[in-house]
This record gives C-alpha cells, sequence and structure tokens, in this order.
C-alpha cells in the first residue's frame, strides 16, 4: 500500500502528524484510520466473496487481480501450454532492429549514388512540390477488403 513512501517521507509524515493532532489525539486518530482501513478491507473482501458465489464453481479459481490488462497478459506469456516462451525468446529486438536500420540505410545510399549530385530535381532531400505526384500503376494497388470498411 505504501511502497512508493521513502524513510524521509514517512518521517515528515509522522512530524506533520503530531504537529497537526497533537501527541494527546494522535493515538486516537491512528486507531481510527486503522479500524476505517480495516473495515474498508473487509468490505472489499466480502464484496469479492459474493461476487465469487454468484458466477459459480466454474469461476472459483478467478483473481480480480487478473481484470488488470498487465497482469492478464503477463500471466498469459507465463503460461507453458501456448508455447509464448519460446517465441518471445527466440525474437532478439534489437538483432531486428539492426537488420531494419541497415535495410533502410543501404536503401537510401543506394537511391542515392544512383542519381547525380547536380541533377534537377533532387534539392538536398527537399521534396519539389512543383512535380505531379506519379499514379501508380492499376495492378500496383492495395487488395480491397470489403469486410474492413
Amino acid at each position: 500500500m505504501f511502497n512508493d513512501i521513502g524513510p524521509l517521507e514517512l518521517v515528515t509524515l509522522i512530524v506533520l502528524a503530531v504537529l497537526v493532532f497533537g501527541p494527546d489525539k494522535l493515538p486516537k486518530v491512528i486507531q481510527d484510520v486503522t479500524r476505517t482501513i480495516r473495515k474498508i478491507r473487509e468490505f472489499s473482501e466480502s464484496a469479492k466473496n459474493d461476487i465469487r458465489e454468484e458466477l459459480g464453481p466454474e469461476f472459483k479459481d478467478f483473481e480480480f487481480e487478473d481484470l488488470n490488462p498487465k497482469t492478464f497478459i503477463r500471466k498469459q506469456l507465463d503460461n507453458e501450454d501456448l508455447g509464448l516462451k519460446e517465441i518471445r525468446n527466440g525474437f532478439d529486438l534489437k538483432k531486428e532492429m539492426a537488420e531494419v536500420t541497415d535495410a533502410v540505410h543501404s536503401r537510401e545510399s543506394d537511391t542515392s549514388s544512383a542519381s547525380p549530385a547536380g541533377a534537377a530535381g533532387s534539392s538536398g532531400g527537399r521534396i519539389d512540390m512543383t512535380k505531379k505526384p506519379e499514379t501508380p500503376e492499376p495492378d500496383d494497388r492495395p487488395p480491397f477488403d470489403a469486410d474492413a470498411t
């Protein structure tokens, strides 16, 4: 619950609580706060148990933490039945990115070496807005998916 509070912040909160409530009322305030937190936890657990009972025996292993998308995905990736660990371990993102980068750099060097340095239309990487764009051939169109639109 308080995993992100450091020791200095905890001491600051204690000193602030003593100053605000005073040393006489502080124990009563702490008891009230802990009692309230305990009641909230009891209410939460009873609500979880009621939901599990209503869902039936099929969901007896259901955990509410699984509703968090990150937890669900992590749990599914750790599942050995799907064989996703081998796929995840076999995929080297750094290697793939290096290959893509090399391919892009080689394509850029091929196009720059193929065009003469002072040719009309090459203006240092700028796009000539006065030229009409090339019209694609009828066969170059991407496939049309009627269900997707």
